[in-house]
């Protein structure tokens, strides 16, 4: 995969990224703790017949390097619009899940001449007291023992439909898949840039339609987090999904569908409403 040299708080990171298809450019922005192949497997083999996809692996993860002290949204912003800067993209629609959501959105309000769509899954504007709680958690359970936080994630990313599905042995088979993913990166670095997110100042220089997706079973970021997101973007639509937290890969298909839809229709240039529209499903 290819690098691209970025300067961030402290000295440059070696921003290493994935980049796949041809076509018009989507930039893939992932979440803590995962990179872009466990958030966006399924969506890359989808997009990329169409579309010329570029994911960043963002500091904190295995593949990218940097000088190791705390991460701020800055730094992982500027390693986004690098990354697709490298790949040779002018314009590109963006998209994000979770951490990687409010990322790429922060993204779109520092350069929105270069963003054509947001499509936002789980993002958040400011971190609250709960929300922060519980990235201490997760901070605490990392130093402990990697495996009871993936426990604690498994229980709180998936919908309630999904875990009653499971058995015992997929249940313990989906943590030790956690587990591994959380053991190859640096997720306590990232856990700690949750707790001091505000992003509210660049959202209304934004001036891409959004499409913003918020599981009505999410308890990591719960919903009314993503109705701020939509509500402080000029041209958004909040779209209201049966899911949790974890939509990308609990119900991969619905996801893949509700990107493919937004990016291909045309929704993402048509959407000119001024304020939220709200849709259900």
């Amino acid at each position: 995969m290819p690098t691209v040299t970025v300067p961030v708080t402290g000295g440059v990171s070696e921003v290493e990224y994935l980049v796949t298809g041809s076509g018009p450019g989507v930039v893939l922005v992932h979440g803590t703790g995962a990179n872009p192949e466990a958030n966006f497997g399924p969506l890359i083999e989808a997009l990329q017949d169409t579309f010329t996809v570029v994911a960043p692996f963002l500091s904190g993860s295995a593949r990218t390097t940097d000088p190791g002290g705390p991460l701020t949204v800055d730094d992982l912003v500027a390693q986004v619009l690098a990354a697709a800067d490298d790949a040779g993209l002018g314009s590109y629609h963006l998209a994000g899940h979770s951490l990687g959501a409010t990322v790429a959105a922060a993204a779109a309000g520092a350069r929105p001449d270069r963003v054509r769509s947001l499509l936002l899954h789980a993002g958040w504007v400011t971190t609250d007291p709960w929300l922060a709680f519980q990235f201490d958690l997760w901070q605490r359970l990392l130093r402990v023992d990697p495996d009871l936080l993936a426990r604690v994630v498994q229980l709180t990313a998936m919908g309630p439909a999904t875990l009653a599905a499971l058995g015992r042995d997929e249940f313990e088979e989906t943590a030790a898949g956690f587990t591994e993913l959380f053991e190859a990166g640096d997720m306590a670095r990232q856990a700690a840039l949750n707790m001091e997110i505000d992003i509210s100042a660049l959202l209304p220089r934004i001036t891409a339609p959004a499409l913003v997706i918020a599981g009505t079973h999410d308890r990591i970021v719960p919903p009314h987090h993503q109705r701020r997101l939509a509500g402080l973007m000029p041209r958004a639509t909040l779209l209201e999904l049966d899911c949790g937290h974890g939509l990308p890969f609990e119900h991969p298909q619905l996801f893949v569908d509700t990107a493919l839809s937004f990016l291909s229709s045309g929704q993402s240039e048509e959407l000119t409403e001024s304020g939220p529209m709200v849709r259900s499903s």
